[in-house]
């Protein structure tokens, strides 16, 4: 499945949008676990102490720091401090396109790897992430995983795409990333 990840990630151009209009630039990782058919996704549950999208599901990931090289680098580096997974023990296998969050107002960049074998994530910033979701590949793959959250935008109620994995619901920012990258992997495997 790696192989027709990274043919799909190939074919994308990435959408970039400018880093300058107002936003947080932030870089976040969809991070494959396992391989051999049974791949899956590895996402985090915030606290409910962290000031934006608290108790949401996430993918690792964070705001850009001064320091940082890249929003890649900074995909990378906050991973390693949220999930304890270091840089060295992934391998990118491209880029998405960038989203945004409206309340936040963040500028995210997401990036696709695959954990190195052998390497095991863990809650590693306790105040940010309460726990760690590793849900198959399969299963988000499956159209019945496909929900809708309810979402009161200002006054206006609007439904906007999710996925469900058990009591857990996977939506906004993370939910359009996920989407996309699905998107991709359903196309080349048809």
């Amino acid at each position: 499945m790696t192989e027709v990840i990274r043919t799909a990630l190939a074919m994308l151009r990435p959408n970039e949008l400018p880093l300058d209009e107002g936003f947080t630039a932030a870089g976040v990782l969809l991070l494959l676990e396992g391989g051999r058919g049974d791949e899956r996704i590895l996402f985090q549950v915030r606290t409910h102490t962290v000031r934006h999208h608290q108790g949401e599901i996430s993918f690792p990931g964070g705001r850009r720091d001064p320091g940082d090289a890249s929003l890649l680098h900074t995909a990378l580096r906050e991973t390693h401090e949220e999930v304890g997974v270091p840089p060295e023990a992934v391998a990118v296998l491209g880029q998405l396109d960038d989203t945004v969050t409206r309340g936040s107002r963040y500028l995210i960049r997401p990036y696709v790897g695959v954990m190195a074998e052998g390497v095991q994530a863990t809650v590693a910033a306790r105040r940010e992430v309460s726990a760690l979701l590793s849900v198959p590949l399969a299963h988000l793959l499956d159209p019945q995983s496909r929900a809708w959250k309810v979402v009161d935008r200002d006054g206006q109620v609007e439904a906007t795409p999710a996925y469900q994995y058990g009591e857990h619901l996977i939506w906004g920012a993370t939910a359009r990333i996920l989407g996309q990258f699905l998107g991709l992997v359903e196309g080349v495997q048809r």
